[in-house]
């Protein structure tokens, strides 16, 4: 077991008409807010009313930059930071799901400097200030509302990478499972493999950590026991409850004390293909990591049976990959990119390569080379 520090300063708001916390929240860090949203959703489920109804009565001043991206992009938090930068705003307000929180993010670190957030994607610049985030999460997913992660896109480049950075951290999150009610089937099936995918990182990842692994564990069986419940009663809230918790706990920290880091290679493969497809983040995991788990059959099958037998009481390795494979079937994932009609051709398949190749996927643990990348490719298809 490694040493290691557990760190995590975001104020988690979780319940029903929690979000009625935020005038104290958002007085207690300035006057000045911009607030960043998504398309539409966060209209529709009445968060963004909540949310400019909680500002308006602390007395902040509200700039708005909306039409975030699913798979966001490196443009709109340039922009938005220099709406940020040019009024001043001493906080950012982001309501949506995890795209959205991650571009605010960014935005908060780039604000205070005058290049663009890529210098920081790629390492070229480390921020040494962040204006303090205000998370309000509508879709349960990505955990983005308890962690210092981001993840953005770069469309010139073809490329999507994340980014870690301890000013990252929100400084308040308010998680009420009421404003996931209207999240549609496809979404909330996403979002399941999301947290599914978290944890499975964690699990492939270096270093024996029994106690972790007991509480990664604990997390899968907790979204497959309920995410098909919730998928035949999507307005439950007692559902939607558990899985809101379960997709923050899977990325917030708890799943990593012990090892030496996640793996996170799965994560590389599923943003090259949002890169080339603009497929939504959980279905590109779902995809991807069926491939991943068949390349790495006879590797580790030892870790990979270990998982199969405390989720299913799994008979082999390739029962416990076909277990997995069904679980994401039933809930309504693809596992291959006919799926969503997408049947690439020689052509678009070393495109697809090339793009892999750019982004340098690999595995922090589970090294991947070329011919690796063609085994994922035509398992993909």
């Amino acid at each position: 077991m490694e040493n290691f520090v557990l760190y995590n300063p975001v104020k988690l708001h979780f319940g029903k008409g929690t979000l009625k916390g935020l005038q104290d929240a958002a007085s207690g860090l300035g006057r000045r807010a911009l607030l960043v949203y998504g398309r539409g959703s966060a209209q529709a489920n009445g968060s963004f009313w909540q949310t400019i109804e909680g500002l308006r009565a602390a007395g902040i001043k509200i700039y708005e930059y909306g039409g975030i991206r699913a798979n966001p992009v490196v443009e709109d938090v340039d922009n938005a930071a220099a709406i940020g930068r040019r009024k001043h705003v001493d906080m950012i307000v982001a309501v949506g799901g995890g795209s959205v929180i991650d571009t605010a993010k960014m935005i908060s670190v780039t604000i205070p400097v005058e290049h663009s957030a890529w210098e920081f994607m790629e390492g070229q610049k480390k921020p040494r200030s962040a204006i303090p985030v205000i998370a309000v999460l509508t879709l349960a997913a990505t955990g983005s509302e308890m962690n210092q992660y981001a993840v953005i896109q770069n469309d010139q480049l073809q490329k999507k990478i994340g980014y870690g950075n301890k000013l990252l951290y929100p400084r308040h999150s308010f998680l009420d499972p009421e404003f996931t009610l209207t999240v549609p089937r496809s979404q909330t099936a996403f979002g399941i493999a999301d947290a599914i995918a978290h944890c499975l990182e964690a699990w492939f990842g270096d270093g024996e950590a029994t106690l972790s692994d007991r509480i990664t564990i604990s997390i899968i069986r907790e979204v497959m026991k309920n995410g098909p419940l919730l998928l035949d009663n999507l307005k439950d809230y007692d559902l939607r409850a558990r899985i809101m918790y379960a997709a923050t706990a899977a990325l917030n920290g708890i799943t990593m004390p012990g090892r030496k880091s996640g793996d996170w290679g799965v994560h590389d493969i599923g943003h090259c293909l949002s890169v080339k497809y603009d497929i939504a983040h959980g279905a590109s995991l779902s995809i991807a990591y069926i491939a991943w788990l068949k390349l790495h059959k006879d590797r580790i099958p030892e870790r990979i049976h270990q998982l199969g037998t405390a989720l299913f009481s799994a008979e082999s390795v390739s029962d416990t990959i076909y277990k997995i494979e069904y679980f994401f079937k039933v809930i309504g994932c693809p596992v291959h990119l006919s799926q969503l009609d997408i049947h690439p051709d020689e052509a678009e398949k070393k495109e697809l390569f090339d793009i892999m190749k750019k982004n340098m996927v690999d595995g922090l643990v589970h090294k991947l080379n070329d011919e690796d990348y063609k085994f994922i490719i035509d398992q993909m298809l």
